[in-house]
């Protein structure tokens, strides 16, 4: 009798945290849908002029409008598109009036990476952003080659003797550049399959508590005899 009580304690306590642990990647599910759904609202916005004094916190992901003049001097971040295969976004300062900020301008293929693009007046329209893609396996710029491996703002803007401020283009600056704007698809949200994992657990769980105390209750041959 105590065994079959310790089985029956034992396996809802298992099955409750499991559960419990589903229960909370559903509701981190619920909160992450809301947050991407602000970010993608944000990020479809109609564009408005820069702000005069720009926060990292504040306007990510602000949708800008500016006019002024693509300077020369590019860096390019060696990243890889799906279905496209391994290039370079293009870096540039973009100067209006009175300030200079940093645009990524798009992709373009390893092939393009030494071709002229256009400069001088334009208008760009994308949105603000202060990309986090460095850690500590992030390896150092190829200064000599012109090769950078994350959009590191501080650096990028001090290399090109601008503020650290960074527009991503999503209207066309050069015919031979591809846009890649803002959007939600590389932030992760994988809580659903958490839920699923977790409550297949419970699911496992709860048929071996099941089985055990069958097991423990069924009487044993030498009991039968």
């Amino acid at each position: 009798m105590h065994r079959i009580l310790f089985l029956l304690i034992f396996g809802l306590t298992g099955l409750g945290v499991l559960v419990s642990l589903g229960i909370w990647q559903m509701q981190r599910l619920v909160w992450k849908q809301g947050i991407l759904a602000e970010i993608e609202t944000r990020v479809a916005a109609d564009p408005v002029d820069l702000p005069e004094t720009v926060a990292d916190v504040d306007h990510k992901y602000l949708p800008v409008t500016l006019a002024g003049e693509m300077e020369p001097g590019e860096i390019h971040v060696l990243v890889s598109v799906k279905q496209v295969g391994a290039g370079y976004r293009i870096i540039q300062s973009f100067s209006t009036e009175d300030r200079t900020i940093l645009v990524d301008r798009g992709f373009v293929p390893t092939t393009a990476k030494g071709a002229k693009r256009l400069i001088g007046p334009m208008e760009v329209t994308g949105n603000l952003h202060w990309p986090d893609e460095i850690d500590s396996y992030t390896p150092e710029p190829d200064i000599d080659a012109n090769i950078w491996f994350a959009r590191d703002v501080p650096n990028l803007a001090a290399a090109l003797g601008a503020e650290p401020v960074l527009l991503i283009a999503r209207s066309k600056t050069d015919p031979g550049v591809t846009p890649l704007p803002v959007d939600t698809a590389g932030i992760p949200n994988d809580h659903l399959q958490y839920a699923i994992t977790w409550f297949g657990l419970a699911l496992v769980w709860a048929a071996m508590t099941g089985y055990f105390l069958w097991r423990s209750r069924a009487p044993s041959e030498s009991e039968e005899q």
